[in-house]
């Protein structure tokens, strides 16, 4: 195991290293490295290792969403309003749309099976879209008009909806009957998520005010009590659970509204924290493409996921409507909301595990779409921002 972690760090921040030289995202390079060290190709990484890649990759999430709400200020998201609601739900709802009319006449499945693959595809990245928010909010582009902060709610949340709407899709293509109630908890979940986050950042952060310890300390407790709460939601079988992710990243959003000073010691501790984290998330998600699926049906894949990336900025562009953003704000709003990788390779290859006949097709799209759209994603918005926004206030 110490061996492949050794060969994991050192391999991504090689290639990291040579994509930044080439101008290129180092998360590209990272995800190449995975694929080349994965199951797939040298199968290199430790079986060990792959078997908590799940929860590995889960941690890495936890850590950015941490730092995403110890920068995100409610109080500038406030002034965006409708449109941060509307991008929780309108791209992605778009995007699986898109999936039900195009791949049906790309592959031999139905609609339903067809929704199965776009509530898969249809999630963006918080992993790819977070560290590049809160790059741009640290500079100040596009902050004057929440941007930034827009996109990072949006990304949230979207994740959310979709995996709901995952599991009601393969329930049914399973032959389940699916209840009223599972799209009830939907907001359910996100606003217990929001609540439990609050209620805890507000004890979190009038603890650390009062008893004195070292910073690394609170992160270990901020980090044991994220870890409790993905814990709970994983162990809640009933209809009404809560959306963990959510209350974590409101953790960080509620220290830093009752304690700046605290949110922003706390805040340089996770960005070094990131630096590990962002390698293995990459390396496992590159680990975790099989080759051999994505070489059987690259084309006609390839070509479903432009096309529904197509219905996907057009509910982005939807969601901007009646705002004061200019052209060139909602491009990079339209462009900065497609990465896909992380909730793509935690879910891509269950409808295979649970037999579904679209199991194969499922996993192609996914491995595919990481691929496309997470190097692309993130090399447009370092292309762009400069270019499409404006720069405002930095964040000290």
């Amino acid at each position: 195991m110490l061996l492949s972690i050794s060969m994991m760090l050192l391999a991504g921040m090689f290639s990291g290293w040579i994509c930044r030289k080439l101008k290129l995202p180092s998360l590209l390079g990272m995800m190449l490295s995975g694929v080349i060290l994965g199951p797939y190709v040298l199968n290199l990484i430790d079986a060990s290792i792959l078997n908590i890649s799940a929860d590995i990759r889960k941690i890495a999430l936890i850590i950015i969403l941490t730092r995403a709400g110890l920068t995100l200020n409610i109080s500038d998201l406030k002034k965006v309003g409708r449109p941060a609601v509307l991008m929780c739900f309108v791209p992605a709802t778009l995007e699986i749309i898109g999936m039900v009319l195009l791949a049906p006449r790309l592959f031999d499945v139905s609609v339903l099976e067809a929704a199965v693959i776009g509530s898969v595809v249809g999630a963006v990245s918080p992993a790819v879209i977070v560290p590049k928010m809160i790059k741009l909010i640290d500079e100040g582009y596009g902050t004057d008009k929440s941007i930034p902060q827009l996109i990072l709610a949006g990304a949230s949340v979207d994740d959310v909806f979709v995996i709901v709407l995952f599991a009601a899709f393969t329930g049914l293509a399973q032959g389940e009957q699916i209840s009223v109630m599972s799209f009830v908890n939907i907001p359910v979940s996100i606003f217990l998520g929001i609540a439990i986050g609050l209620f805890v950042g507000f004890l979190l952060s009038k603890f650390f005010t009062k008893v004195h310890i070292r910073d690394t300390a609170k992160v270990i407790i901020f980090l044991s009590i994220s870890f409790i709460l993905v814990a709970a939601e994983d162990s809640i079988t009933g209809i009404i659970t809560f959306s963990a992710l959510i209350a974590i990243m409101f953790i960080g959003i509620a220290v830093q509204k009752f304690s700046k000073d605290v949110s922003v010691r706390l805040s340089l501790k996770f960005n070094k924290l990131w630096v590990g984290a962002e390698i293995l998330l990459f390396i496992l998600v590159g680990a975790s493409v099989d080759i051999s699926y994505v070489t059987v049906a690259a084309a006609p894949a390839i070509a479903l996921i432009f096309g529904v990336l197509c219905f996907r900025m057009l509910g982005v562009f939807l969601c901007m409507m009646r705002t004061e953003l200019t052209f060139k704000e909602r491009l990079f709003c339209m462009l900065a909301y497609m990465p896909k990788a992380t909730v793509q390779a935690a879910i891509g290859g269950v409808p295979l595990a649970m037999g579904l006949s679209c199991g194969k097709i499922v996993l192609t799209v996914a491995a595919m779409a990481i691929l496309i759209t997470a190097p692309l994603g993130a090399f447009l918005i370092e292309l762009t921002y400069k270019k499409l926004l404006r720069p405002g206030k930095k964040i000290l």
